[in-house]
């Protein structure tokens, strides 16, 4: 015996709101997440502010002039007399090299100019002087 339903059946549907929460649940992880993937290259200085101030490239290498005289490549101490070489040791033929400049505010001007000295002496290399771009300060 058949027994009949008199009742419409319902059209079956796929809701697709939990599907979007979740995935802008995973995009709001993926970009708070990607915030702190920038890694800071250099030792930590007082970089003087520039209103011109402009991002580049990564910087291939990165020379550091901290207040007390001391120069490092890639963080590590180096002498002034041995910072081409290390640079053109770390270059294949024909590469080209971008080398920012990070030197803190108090630094000796002559010594900064010795530095660039240097590393003007080496070929395909592109110098940048890091700075901080000044603070915003908000009129109320």
């Amino acid at each position: 015996m058949r027994v009949w339903d008199n009742e419409p059946e319902e059209a079956l549907e796929v809701n697709i709101l939990p599907m979007i929460d979740v995935i802008f649940a995973i995009l709001a992880f993926f970009i708070v997440s990607t915030l702190f993937l920038t890694r800071a290259e250099g030792l930590p200085v007082n970089l003087p502010e520039a209103d011109s101030a402009a991002p580049q490239t990564a910087a291939d290498f990165t020379v550091t002039l901290q207040p007390d005289g001391t120069i490092a490549l890639n963080q590590a101490p180096i002498a002034l007399a041995d910072l081409p070489t290390a640079v053109r040791s770390q270059l294949g033929p024909n590469q080209i090299a971008i080398i920012t400049l990070q030197a803190d505010e108090q630094v000796y001007h002559g010594q900064v100019i010795a530095v660039m000295d240097e590393l003007r002496s080496l070929d395909n290399v592109q110098l940048g002087i890091a700075t901080e771009s000044p603070a915003v300060s908000v009129e109320e």
